[in-house]
């Protein structure tokens, strides 16, 4: 590909999502000064959403579907092309294909698709009614429905934190749900069991059915409507809705073929966001931000990592968007991972990474009052450190995380209620 230097300025940009990065982006494009054609590519009918309340205020009744827009004011400074996807990728050509047959001719583009969720194992039980998943304003709307007439029991498959934040909301609606999970807690497989366990604990302690350890193995039904689960022992839970919560699909089938460094796990960056192809080298047309892209960390060693973080999709559009629009490249992208989830009341944030943790420490707070922090280290640095309940501790420790400090940390805060530190494995399986 030509020299980024040598090319002249673009009159062409395009951009792949509609969802979250693909809009920070494209305002990110504007702001550079960037005036010339500026499309965005989505295979959702509608304009971009905010997710995090589809899985509780919406679920809820408290909000309309609809309302989770995301407020913009780029509207007619760009084009929409809503409700047909991208199909495949020429980049000798410089043109995108779409689903519909049609083309776009780009100088510059964004990979922002994103991920769309995991479907059920078996897709003739995928079709049943009252199977849901949860990513896009029309899930939400649909299983709100179906709450609304109050099921007689819930099934969660999946204990993350979609998983998890369904469980609490049907809790929240005086619902029997049951939480279903091969795990031996919630959320094991990002903070690992011991950190998970004290939080299945406090959901046990709403209500919440725990079905841990245990795997379904296909859908009971009849009249094609699901009317439970059967498990790997052959054990049946009835259930008149179920929500299946099994992670996410990142969306790069339509990047095959167009000689990029791109898999399942997502289309791999350089430091500052350009996609490198077949050959590691870095494609200055291109640029990849949100769910999708995988960067290399300075702060975890380099190590190539994808992020299905909020505040992750917006700083890496908007650093993105500025290349994309004629900026030279500054430092590396290096924003510290930061992530929440409410469930329920219980509100859990999260700083830094916690893959590869070889022990974790509870610093703050009492886990049996249902509120503490937790910090992971890793060959006696911390991390990554978690929240429960407790924000106003995590802004000290993540100073930590951020210049990889010691661990166990020193004590950073007041209101502490351990001597010392408990440290502990932190179980990841």
């Amino acid at each position: 590909m030509p020299d980024r230097a040598s090319e002249p300025p673009p009159e062409r940009i395009v951009i792949v999502g509609a969802g979250l990065a693909g809009l920070r982006g494209a305002e990110a494009i504007r702001a550079a000064g960037f005036e010339g054609t500026l499309t965005i590519v989505g295979d959702e009918p509608h304009r971009p959403d905010d997710r995090p309340p589809l899985s509780k205020h919406v679920l809820l009744g408290l909000v309309p579907a609809e309302a989770s827009r995301l407020p913009s004011e780029l509207d007619d400074a760009v084009t929409w092309r809503l409700g047909v996807g991208a199909r495949s990728l020429d980049r000798a050509a410089r043109r995108l294909h779409l689903a519909d047959g049609q083309s776009l001719d780009y100088d510059r583009l964004l990979v922002a698709s994103g991920t769309r969720a995991r479907p059920w194992i078996h897709d003739d039980e995928a079709r049943l009614d009252n199977v849901f998943t949860i990513r896009t304003r029309d899930d939400a709307a649909l299983l709100q429905l179906a709450l609304a007439k109050r099921p007689r029991r819930v099934l969660v498959i999946g204990a993350g934190f979609i998983g998890c934040e369904v469980a609490s909301v049907c809790r929240e609606l005086d619902l029997t749900v049951a939480l279903v999970d091969p795990s031996p807690a919630p959320l094991t497989r990002v903070l690992g069991a011991t950190v998970g366990k004290l939080i299945g604990e406090i959901h046990e302690s709403r209500g919440v059915e725990m079905r841990f350890g245990t795997e379904v193995s296909h859908l009971d039904h009849r009249d094609g409507r699901v009317t439970g689960a059967v498990f790997a022992d052959g054990e049946r839970l009835s259930g008149d809705v179920v929500v299946v919560a099994l992670g996410a699909v990142r969306n790069v089938e339509w990047l095959a073929g167009a000689g990029l460094s791109a898999d399942e796990g997502g289309v791999d960056c350089d430091e500052h966001g350009f996609v490198l192809d077949e050959q590691g080298n870095p494609d200055h047309a291109l640029a990849a931000a949100g769910d999708v892209a995988r960067f290399p960390h300075p702060l975890y060693g380099g190590r190539r990592v994808a992020l299905e973080h909020w505040g992750h999709a917006v700083a890496q559009a908007e650093y993105a968007g500025r290349l994309l629009a004629g900026a030279d490249p500054v430092a590396p992208y290096a924003a510290v991972p930061n992530f929440w989830s409410t469930q329920g009341d219980m509100v859990v944030k999260s700083v830094g990474l916690t893959d590869g943790a070889d022990a974790v420490a509870i610093v703050q707070g009492d886990p049996a009052e249902r509120r503490f922090l937790a910090v992971y280290g890793r060959a006696g640095r911390c991390i990554a450190a978690l929240s429960v309940d407790s924000a106003r501790w995590l802004p000290a420790y993540a100073e930590k995380v951020a210049t990889a400090a010691p661990f166990p940390p020193v004590e950073a805060t007041t209101d502490r209620l351990l001597r010392e530190p408990e440290i502990q494995d932190p179980g990841f399986a």
